[in-house]
């Protein structure tokens, strides 16, 4: 009796702000037709952005929230994949893990009963910000390391934003890596190439860093939903987004999705600057902040008053 096909599975890792979801929706708008394609997104706090962001109507999208995909949503994970595959019977599954994920975890339980019956691990993709990898600082977190560890391709984001003797430093460092990835290079503006979804795996290293479930930073996450039909103001948003590092101390990351007049946005601020794009999403509105400390009554106070007051009841 012939064996089952299995469904090729790739992981999107990398660390906070890195822009996995900019580089995801890239793959997505150039993924060969012939291909029937599964996303899953994980984020670390309990209100799922990437996951409305993505969605175009057309292609499954589940979301996992409230941690990473290794540790406290590991169970929900083999659960959200068994019924991915068994409803949708994709030929590629693409995994974008949060930000704080364990990827060498989550690639074992990928390859570990009952999930492995099923998949067949690919390609792991890594996006780095290069001012970032070319900092010592960052490789002593066993969390990012691990993050660029596993990976069998790796690369480079913002290159916009790093100088010549930072990428310079990145290439060095990126080729002195063992074992060999099969693949680095610097992508701009998420443009990822689907075909290395298909680059072949480099060999893994039998050590694992050895990360510990409390190795993520002490950050907290609030999230806001708003039923759709609600309304923002376009200018509104912009000067509530233009002033977020003096609403909340120790802001880490911040985005939402949010209906302005007929349109629907996607708001992403990282590093101090943000951006916004057009999404299909029309379900509801959606904020979620990532940060060191916030006042959660003050925060919604302010995005309140971004609602035109035509929309209110």
């Amino acid at each position: 009796m012939p064996s089952m096909k299995k469904t090729r599975v790739n992981v999107l890792t990398g660390f906070l702000g890195v822009g996995k979801t900019t580089a995801l929706r890239h793959l997505i708008s150039h993924r060969p037709r012939d291909e029937k394609w599964a996303i899953i997104v994980n984020e670390f706090g309990e209100i799922g952005i990437d996951g409305a962001v993505l969605d175009d109507g057309e292609l499954p999208v589940a979301e996992i929230a409230g941690g990473c995909l290794c540790c406290v949503a590991g169970p929900q994970m083999t659960v959200t994949v068994a019924n991915l595959l068994r409803r949708e019977k994709p030929d590629r599954l693409i995994i974008e893990a949060s930000g704080l994920a364990h990827a060498a975890g989550l690639i074992d339980e990928l390859r570990t009963e009952p999930l492995g019956n099923a998949l067949e691990v690919g390609a792991v993709l890594t996006l780095v910000d290069p001012r970032q990898f070319v900092n010592n600082d960052y490789f002593r977190q066993p969390l990012y390391r691990d993050q660029v560890m596993v990976a069998d391709v790796l690369l480079a984001t913002k290159s916009d934003l790093a100088d010549a003797d930072t990428l310079a430093a990145y290439r060095d460092k990126a080729a002195g890596l063992f074992p060999p990835k099969s693949l680095v290079a610097e992508i701009h503006h998420g443009a990822a190439s689907p075909v290395w979804l298909d680059a072949a795996l480099a060999p893994k290293p039998q050590y694992r860093p050895s990360v510990r479930k409390d190795d993520a930073p002490g950050w907290q996450s609030q999230g806001w939903t708003f039923p759709a039909g609600t309304a923002f103001s376009g200018e509104a948003l912009t000067e509530f987004f233009d002033t977020l590092p003096q609403r909340v101390a120790g802001l880490v990351r911040a985005k939402g999705v949010f209906q302005v007049m007929d349109t629907w946005l996607w708001l992403n601020w990282t590093e101090g600057r943000w951006a916004a794009n057009q999404v299909a999403w029309r379900r509801d509105n959606r904020f979620e902040l990532i940060a060191d400390g916030l006042d959660a009554a003050a925060i919604e106070a302010a995005l309140r008053a971004c609602i035109e007051p035509w929309s209110q009841d």
